[in-house]
């Protein structure tokens, strides 16, 4: 933990990661990936609604952060009108000639990996230690910046089921029946290069 010897208090940092809100691809239940669609009157309303939820609990950022696709900067300037950061390092899984296509083409998960695994490197795309590096990378180099206490990034469901991985493992992630849903927000406290997974929230859970 950080610890400010001026004031005498214990600093947690905090990090809110938020899925973008729903696309026309989500709706029409096609690959989405390094492409992009727009986001659909549902999307714009759920990311509203977001930005709602944070000020009736008085949830404040010092940093904002998303990736560089439309549909994640397009989501958090409906939350939040403060400045924000792009950042390659938390786009969403790559899935190569997939994209765009069917999500009833994507394979079984993997038993070993419970994820695709290798299954998109041989049309173009990622597997899944390479999503998770990168985006476990981004997110400690932005939670380890001095000025950085609070923060929101706004990213997307792969990227951020790999990210979880690397903290929870699959079996506790189905014991506490977490959802990736369009505007989900996971908090997560961060100390010395490790990420604690605390909650997660749903435009469908009580307050």
């Amino acid at each position: 933990m950080k610890f400010n010897i001026k004031v005498g208090i214990l600093l947690t940092k905090t990090l809110y990661l938020m899925r973008h809100g729903q696309t026309l691809f989500n709706r029409l239940h096609r690959i989405q990936g390094a492409s992009d669609s727009p986001l659909t009157e549902q999307g714009i309303a759920d990311a509203k609604r977001v930005g709602d939820y944070f000020k009736r609990h008085a949830i404040k950022f010092d940093h904002a952060y998303c990736s560089t696709q439309e549909r994640a900067s397009d989501t958090l300037e409906l939350v939040t009108d403060q400045p924000y950061e792009r950042l390659k390092g938390i786009k969403e899984w790559e899935f190569g000639v997939f994209e765009g296509e069917s999500e009833v083409l994507n394979p079984k998960p993997d038993p070993e990996r419970q994820s695709h695994g290798d299954f998109f490197l041989q049309y173009g795309g990622e597997n899944d230690f390479q999503v998770q590096d990168r985006v476990v990378k981004t997110l400690t180099a932005i939670m380890e910046r001095p000025d950085n206490q609070q923060v929101l990034a706004v990213s997307h469901g792969g990227a951020s089921f790999m990210f979880l991985r690397r903290w929870l493992s699959m079996d506790e992630i189905k014991r506490r029946q977490i959802r990736f849903e369009n505007c989900a927000v996971f908090k997560f406290s961060y100390d010395d290069g490790k990420f604690m997974f605390e909650s997660v929230h749903n435009l469908d859970d009580p307050e």
